[in-house]
C-alpha cells in the first residue's frame, strides 16, 4: 500500500495480526483512517488484517518489530510517522500471558512476560512521543487488564505485567499532558483470542459481571476508537465490561 495523501489521521496498532488488535484496526479503517498494522512474527497474519482494513475503507500498511527491543521499536515508529504527515494515534495493544503456579514459575517466562507486556509497551511510548510532540500532541492508548487490578491464579507475570501499565500510563500522562498528548489505559475484558484458548469463561461462568456476560469486540473496538479522538481525557483507566474495579 502507499502512503496516504495529506492530513488523514493515522493510528498505529501493535499487536494488529488478530484478535482484539485486528479488531481495532478494522473499526479505525472503517472510519477512513491510515493504519499501522504491527506485527512480530506472523507477517501473513497482518497482511490478512490490512487487506480487512482496506475492504473496510481505509488505507496503511504492515510494520514489522519486536517490541522488546528498543532499536526495532524505534525504526518502526521512525518509518511510520515519516509515512504519515497528519494527527497520530498510537494502541498499545501487544502482549503475550502465561499459566503457571508463582511457585513452578521459571525466571525465563516471567522475564519474556514483563519485557513484551510492559517493557515493551515503555518502548512504544517513549518512541511515539517526540513525532507525536512536534505535531502538537496525539492520543496513546494502553489495552490493560482487570487483572492487573485483581491478580489470577496462575498469571502472576502477567497480572504484573499489567499491573504496571497502570503507573506507566498515568505517568506519562502527567509528562507529556502539557504537551496535548493524552494517555489512557483500557479494559477490554474477556475476548475470544489465542491469548484466552482454553480459559475464557463458558455458558454461565460469569457471576462477577453485572450483565453476567463478556463485551461486545465491536463495542471494544469502537470505545478505542472514540477514545483516540477525545481532547480533554487523559490519565484515566476505561473499563469496557460490567464487573467491578
Amino acid at each position: 500500500m502507499q502512503p496516504p495523501i495529506g492530513p488523514r489521521p493515522a493510528v498505529l496498532i501493535t499487536g494488529a495480526s488478530g484478535g482484539i488488535g485486528r479488531a481495532i484496526s478494522l473499526a479505525f479503517g472503517a472510519i477512513g483512517w491510515y493504519v499501522g498494522v504491527h506485527y512480530a512474527q506472523n507477517e501473513s497474519a497482518a497482511k490478512a488484517t490490512l487487506e480487512q482494513v482496506v475492504s473496510a475503507g481505509g488505507v496503511g500498511e504492515i510494520y514489522q518489530a519486536d517490541i522488546r527491543d528498543a532499536s526495532s521499536v524505534q525504526r518502526m515508529i521512525d518509518r511510520f510517522s515519516s509515512q504519515v504527515p497528519g494527527p497520530m494515534a498510537l494502541i498499545c495493544n501487544a502482549g503475550i500471558g502465561q499459566r503457571h503456579l508463582l511457585v513452578r514459575h521459571s525466571e525465563d517466562l516471567w522475564a519474556d512476560v514483563v519485557a513484551t507486556n510492559l517493557t515493551g509497551t515503555f518502548h512504544c511510548l517513549r518512541a511515539m512521543a517526540p513525532p507525536m510532540l512536534a505535531r502538537g500532541g496525539g492520543a496513546m492508548i494502553v489495552i490493560g487488564s482487570h487483572t492487573g487490578f485483581h491478580g489470577a491464579t496462575g498469571q502472576s507475570a502477567y497480572a504484573t505485567s499489567k499491573a504496571g501499565l497502570i503507573g506507566l500510563m498515568k505517568t506519562a500522562a502527567l509528562e507529556w499532558g502539557p504537551q496535548n498528548i493524552r494517555v489512557n489505559l483500557l479494559l477490554p475484558g474477556w475476548q475470544k483470542t489465542d491469548l484466552t484458548e482454553g480459559i475464557f469463561p463458558e455458558g454461565s461462568g460469569w457471576p462477577d459481571h453485572a450483565l453476567r456476560r463478556s463485551p461486545s469486540i465491536d463495542e471494544v473496538a469502537g470505545t478505542i476508537v472514540r477514545l483516540a479522538q477525545l481532547k480533554d481525557i487523559s490519565g484515566q483507566v476505561w473499563n469496557c465490561d460490567s464487573r467491578h474495579l
